[in-house]
């Protein structure tokens, strides 16, 4: 049986989860790797995904790394949530002045 892998970098600005993995990970680039396997009894070539897997950084020391199989669709989930949290506003600090309020010296 053929079989092809692609590989491809994500990069996540905010610590995400993911299932399979029992614990948050920080933001960074992770690189994900995807194999997929020909269909040979087709006449035209179609490949179907074997498995994905993701690097991620060592638990219990920083200069390890475990590879994690992961359901492509929660990795989308993951991404699609990084962005959005990048996209929303940012919370006002109480005293900056933009909370809403008008605050007027004036006598009225």
């Amino acid at each position: 049986m053929t079989t092809r892998t692609h590989s491809k970098s994500v990069i996540f600005n905010h610590p995400f989860a993911l299932k399979g993995v029992d614990r948050i990970l920080p933001p960074g680039d992770y690189r994900v790797v995807t194999d997929e396997e020909l269909i040979e009894a087709l006449s035209f070539p179609v490949y179907r995904r074997t498995a994905t897997m993701i690097f991620v950084p060592g638990q219990q020391q920083s200069s390890t790394v475990e590879m994690v199989t992961i359901d492509p669709q929660d990795l989308a989930l993951a991404q699609n949530l990084d962005r959005a949290l990048d996209q929303a506003p940012e919370p006002t600090q109480p005293g900056s002045g933009s909370s809403g309020f008008r605050t007027s010296n004036a006598e009225t």
